[in-house]
């Protein structure tokens, strides 16, 4: 019988304090959870919009690593921000990562109150090739 790994994808610092993971992994998709813009490595959310976008992606670049995949594996960004204005932090970030226009993942971005202080939150579906 062959076992498959853990479903379950966890980041020092960067899962839930629910008891969800940062991600999941079934074969080769995988999904995050919300990630979130807090510091990767002191765990506090930032006030402003742009600390939290650039703690956001590294952080999902984190969880991707994690599961075994990279950015070059995400086929979907959904990204949830809390007023119209984080939009412009979003993307010099989207830019960075994805400079190429023809070898961009599909993006989604919508507009809705989030809690505690967050200004924006991510998640990700990726699908890793061998």
């Amino acid at each position: 019988m062959t076992t498959r790994p853990p479903r379950s994808i966890h980041v020092a610092g960067g899962s839930h304090k629910a008891p969800i993971p940062a991600g999941a992994r079934v074969g080769p998709l995988l999904a995050t959870s919300a990630v979130n813009g807090k510091d990767p490595v002191t765990g506090t959310l930032p006030a402003d919009a742009a600390s939290q976008a650039a703690n956001a992606f590294t952080n999902l670049q984190a969880v991707l690593a994690a599961g075994g995949a990279s950015l070059a594996d995400v086929v979907k960004l959904a990204v949830t921000i809390g007023d119209e204005s984080v939009r412009e932090t979003v993307n010099p970030h989207w830019l960075a990562l994805f400079p190429d226009p023809a070898d961009r993942p599909a993006r989604h971005i919508t507009v809705q109150a989030l809690q505690h202080g967050m200004w924006l939150q991510i998640e990700a579906l990726a699908y890793v090739q061998g």
